[in-house]
């Protein structure tokens, strides 16, 4: 069974231009029902293939001017658990990943300034038991961020 049909691809098309369209302008622009779009929406959320419609903030233009790639080493990998939701209480932390390689554990960190970025490492990070270390790439600029191509 195919997860997505061309009428969800085209919703979901229609979303990423505005997240704020109404169900009804979708359904016109795709000569469907309104009906037909709002069922189709409330599945894909259902099935956690839309997680949510969010306002996507620039936090540049907000003054958060500087981010971080930041990899984090554990003393335990079966702590990571634990460690990842002490990580979650952190608001400077907007992501949080699962890797290979060198490191357990891949955030990103959105800071206002350099003082403000010492801080969330050395004074909330770093703080928590069970972290061996932290290394982190200075981020310049996001080039793009886009979703999945459907």
């Amino acid at each position: 069974m195919e997860i997505l049909d061309e009428f969800d691809i085209n919703i979901i098309k229609e979303l990423e231009k505005d997240g704020r369209m109404a169900y009804s302008a979708i359904a016109a622009n795709l000569k469907i029902s309104n009906t037909m779009v709002h069922q189709r929406i409330n599945r894909l959320m259902e099935q956690g293939i839309l997680t949510g419609i969010k306002p996507v903030i620039n936090e540049k233009k907000v003054g958060y001017d500087w981010g971080s790639f930041t990899g984090i080493t554990l003393n335990k990998d079966q702590d990571s658990d634990r460690i990842i939701e002490e990580l979650k209480k952190i608001p400077e932390i907007t992501e949080c990943y699962y890797i290979t390689g060198s490191f357990t554990l891949y955030i990103k960190i959105i800071a206002k300034d350099h003082e403000h970025m010492r801080k969330v490492l050395y004074e909330k990070i770093d703080t928590i038991p069970g972290i061996a270390k932290t290394d982190s790439i200075i981020e310049l600029g996001c080039a793009f961020k886009r979703n999945v191509s459907l």
